[in-house]
């Protein structure tokens, strides 16, 4: 969460309410009552993403492998976080501007400000998040509102955050992954458990897809399991043939494998390789076929 340098409002007795869209039309009601009853996480936005004119990047959607349905977004810095959040194994539910957060000030004045991500935890407690393309951006406005919103959410005990823009060699990984979130990236029946018990002990990437089989079909499989957290690399460091897999739970007890994996790695691969069997796909959860492979 970006620092506050900005002190929070001063939030009358009455506290928050929610506003929110049910069936076409808003309804609002106390912030206590909503954020007990209401599942956020399945609404449409309360207001539409702006449209910005002379901006490259407009309001659209993201296809979540959590939902299975689009989630609307409204800047590519967005994308990145809702993107984050869909392969996040504790997150059950996603949504973009789902409601608008209500208060009046100790001064009188009412103040609203709409989140831009809802998520909802395993645990039940959720997140309310705003995604800033820079350190700063919206400016004192946007922070004193955020700090109210912290402080609405603390009543409830969710959180708010500013998500911060993660390092890019992770949100290159993850990108790359996410263009094979999509079940049917899983594979025909037999391919993912080939592929689970090719990297039940740590090895390279690229000695595990070939003792599978065919490029073609292994490696959407392995790129759907890693995604997915059922093989894990990692991801600050870009992915390649040399990676090194293992299972997605804790590392099994193969001192020597690994060993004897890591040389072979650093042999084998040779220089640059291609990914075989599509490429990264955008928000729609699509890939692309047609991708060579030179080992």
């Amino acid at each position: 969460m970006e620092d506050m340098d900005v002190a929070g409002p001063v939030v009358a007795a009455e506290g928050f309410e929610a506003v929110f869209a049910v069936d076409g039309s808003l309804e609002q009601e106390r912030w206590e009552r909503a954020a007990a009853r209401v599942r956020f996480e399945d609404l449409l936005p309360v207001s539409a993403f702006p449209v910005v004119p002379g901006k490259r990047w407009g309001p659209g959607w993201w296809w979540s492998a959590t939902t299975g349905g689009h989630v609307a977004h409204g800047s590519a810095a967005m994308v990145v976080q809702l993107m984050l959040l869909d392969r996040d194994p504790q997150v059950v539910g996603i949504s973009g501007r789902p409601l608008r957060v209500l208060w009046r000030e100790g001064d009188g004045r009412v103040r609203s400000w709409v989140p831009q991500v809802f998520a909802r935890y395993a645990d039940g407690t959720a997140m309310l998040a705003d995604c800033p393309g820079a350190p700063g951006a919206g400016g004192v406005a946007a922070q004193r509102a955020g700090a109210a919103v912290g402080q609405a959410c603390a009543r409830v005990g969710w959180v708010y955050r500013r998500l911060r823009a993660p390092d890019p060699v992770v949100v290159g990984n993850v990108r790359w992954l996410a263009g094979y979130r999509h079940p049917r990236f899983r594979g025909a029946a037999g391919v993912e458990e080939a592929v689970l018990e090719a990297f039940s002990c740590p090895r390279p990437l690229v000695e595990g897809v070939r003792a599978v089989g065919n490029p073609l079909v292994v490696l959407p499989v392995v790129y759907h399991a890693l995604w997915a957290h059922r093989l894990r690399a990692p991801l600050e460091r870009p992915l390649h043939g040399g990676t090194l897999l293992r299972p997605g739970s804790a590392w099994a007890a193969c001192g020597s494998r690994l060993a004897a994996g890591a040389g072979s790695g650093a042999a084998g691969v040779g220089g640059s390789w291609q990914a075989a069997g599509g490429r990264a796909g955008g928000s729609d959860g699509r890939a692309d076929a047609g991708a060579e492979v030179e080992w």
